[in-house]
């Protein structure tokens, strides 16, 4: 979905839900209900596609989720690889089962980002950064969408 497409279907007074995908973990971030600030919520260490739905399916009745935003990973020149693709597949199998709205979202750099303000920034260990870093990259990624949507 167009980012203008996306923003008309939000609902007023819902979060968003950033992801970091990778196949190993999900970084997810949630915004604040006014779509302001995004906030590193925790990483989902995946086994199966339906635990990570039924993961997914509790947060957003926990936490108000009305969208979601997916990290696409482009190459440097801007063209999509298999990472990308991997993405897509799963956002689309997530909204079968959880018909929220949702976007993706460029987040080349987003994790090499992160991780340099926490080692500059928040002077953190290499162990405290792994444990932070996919839904700190996560919070960059949504970060940025919110920052659009402002426009």
């Amino acid at each position: 979905m167009e980012l203008s497409e996306f923003k008309t279907q939000l609902k007023p007074y819902t979060a968003i839900l950033g992801f970091d995908y990778g196949e190993k973990r999900l970084g997810i971030a949630i915004s604040d209900l006014l779509w302001m600030v995004a906030t590193p919520d925790k990483t989902i260490f995946r086994t199966t596609i339906e635990q990570d739905i039924a993961t997914i399916q509790k947060i957003v009745t926990e936490r108000e989720i009305g969208a979601f935003v997916y990290g696409l990973p482009l190459l440097m020149n801007g063209t999509e690889g298999e990472t990308a693709t991997a993405v897509r597949k799963f956002a689309t199998e997530i909204y079968k089962h959880i018909p929220l709205p949702y976007t993706f979202w460029d987040e080349r750099l987003s994790s090499k980002a992160m991780e340099n303000v926490l080692i500059k920034e928040a002077d953190m260990s290499r162990l405290k950064r792994k444990q932070i870093l996919d839904s700190s990259s996560a919070a960059y990624i949504l970060q940025g969408l919110l920052d659009r949507l402002k426009f």
